[in-house]
């Protein structure tokens, strides 16, 4: 009976193959574990970097400005004569109402202020001009255009050769050093007025 009974125990297999079963599952389980922590750290970090690309553009949107009005170009006159463009003004304002921008003035073209205006025409290319600001209207006294401040930005033109005349096309591009640059696009009429409305 005890021979028969150690010939069944042989023969029965099935604690062997429930072990093997187990043995298998639980690696499955680590593989998967592993695989989704994976997935996961790099679905976190891809997030974080999306989040932060989102942060940098609204960053930058936000100390963005615009042209409120029209832009203004003057002439010197010199006995009934007026001579060419010598100075270009535009007011402007943050668009957002978000974060300051140094408009620290430029009054000599040196490197002296972080924000630069450039002029560019069919003729020539300037990247730093000497450049003066106003703040008009509500202010708090500082060079910073701020929330519901205003700036009459005047360009000084009399050093470039030549100076815009009647039909010149010329670019003036203002360039911060946060948020997009502004760019004005204009161009003069056939007729050279001291003052002229180039909306």
């Amino acid at each position: 009976m005890l021979k028969r009974l150690n010939k069944n125990l042989r023969r029965d297999e099935r604690g062997i193959t429930g072990l093997e079963t187990a043995i298998i599952l639980i690696a499955f389980v680590v593989v998967a574990s592993v695989f989704a922590y994976t997935v996961l750290s790099a679905g976190i970090f891809s997030s974080q970097k999306g989040q932060e690309a989102v942060y940098a553009g609204l960053a930058q949107t936000r100390a963005t400005m615009e042209i409120k009005g029209s832009v203004f170009a003057k002439a010197p006159v010199v006995g009934n004569v007026t001579g060419n463009v010598t100075e270009v003004a535009f007011t402007l304002t943050n668009a957002m109402k978000g974060q300051a921008i140094d408009l620290t003035p430029n009054p000599l073209g040196g490197n002296t202020s972080v924000t630069v205006i450039s002029y560019t025409d069919n003729n020539q290319h300037v990247s730093n001009l000497p450049w003066d600001v106003k703040f008009i209207g509500k202010n708090n006294g500082d060079n910073l255009l701020e929330q519901d401040e205003q700036a009459v930005v005047t360009v000084d033109l009399s050093s470039l050769s030549p100076s815009p005349d009647i039909y010149s096309t010329f670019t003036i591009e203002v360039k911060p050093v946060t948020g997009a640059s502004l760019i004005i696009n204009r161009t003069l009429p056939a007729r050279i007025d001291p003052v002229m409305d180039l909306h």
